[in-house]
């Protein structure tokens, strides 16, 4: 159902709505702040990540129930 469902004419479509609506000049700033974004959502998700204990080992007995 899905297999073609994201084709290159659908990438230039969708540029030339964002053109149509943000302009050209507010683009780059846009991407650039989405781009800080998923940086910073990276790092707090990998701190989030390391903060968590590990998993302590099983004892034996309750291993084998």
């Amino acid at each position: 159902m899905l297999r073609n469902a994201f084709e290159p004419w659908h990438l230039i479509l969708i540029i030339a709505v964002l053109v149509l609506l943000f302009g050209s000049k507010k683009l780059p700033d846009m991407a650039r702040g989405l781009g800080r974004s998923m940086r910073i959502l990276k790092a707090e998700a990998r701190a989030v990540k390391d903060d968590e204990p590990a998993e302590a080992p099983r004892p034996e007995s309750a291993a084998r129930h």
